[in-house]
């Protein structure tokens, strides 16, 4: 079975989340030699501080979970969160300008790709893909391509529905081999994993991480 830990990004993002939860998120990513954890901005500082000495990737998300801050916003956001120690930053695209066909998206996400590159971190971009018909997420597939992404996302979490079979295959047929598919949202077992994996998923954004992990032991 596929070395699953490493596709893994350990996720707390729900509203209600605590510093006790922070600690056991870093925990439980360190146990299990997950790739990286994703937590609020807010909570990067605290992350940070815990994994400084595991190479676990600390990823944040901007703009979350609805995307429609302006665009200076989102600059600010990912300086104070790359300066509090985020090295990976996952960007929600701008659906409503998205929806209304302005040019002003891909300049946007050209803009975060330029501050998060010239900071040597990785940016990946949440299309947001229970809101997008299948046309709609391969042009926004195409347009995080062109505005220098290195992962295109499929969701927050926060929309009616997350990652899909078909929805991963599909933006892994449009874009280039060298950028990332990111599956995330409603991974909850070990089949789901490992079916995302196998349609083209690079990375999985799981809040369930330890509960798959666990599921993979138990098979072996």
């Amino acid at each position: 079975m596929r070395n699953l830990k490493r596709f893994i990004e350990h996720t707390a993002l729900k509203p209600t989340l605590t510093g006790k939860d922070i600690d056991q998120l870093v925990e439980e990513a360190i146990e299990y030699e997950f790739l990286g954890v994703c937590v609020p901005t807010f909570w990067v500082k605290k992350a940070a501080r815990q994994i400084k000495k595991h190479g676990i990737q600390l990823v944040t998300v901007i703009g979350f979970p609805l995307g429609y801050q302006m665009t200076e916003n989102k600059l600010d956001e990912i300086n104070l969160a790359i300066d509090n120690g985020a090295n990976e930053l996952d960007i929600v695209m701008n659906i409503s300008a998205f929806k209304s066909d302005m040019p002003w998206v891909k300049i946007e996400l050209a803009k975060c790709a330029q501050l998060i590159h010239e900071r040597n971190c990785l940016m990946k971009v949440i299309i947001e893909t229970a809101y997008l018909s299948d046309e709609e997420i391969v042009k926004a597939s195409l347009m995080c391509q062109d505005a220098g992404t290195d992962f295109v996302k499929t969701s927050t979490g926060f929309a009616p529905a997350g990652a899909r079979i078909d929805h991963i295959k599909l933006i892994r047929a449009t874009i280039h081999s060298n950028i990332g598919v990111k599956a995330s949202g409603g991974i909850r077992d070990l089949d789901t994993a490992l079916k995302m994996i196998d349609a083209g998923a690079d990375r999985l954004g799981v809040s369930a991480g330890v509960e798959i992990m666990q599921e993979m032991q138990q098979r072996l």
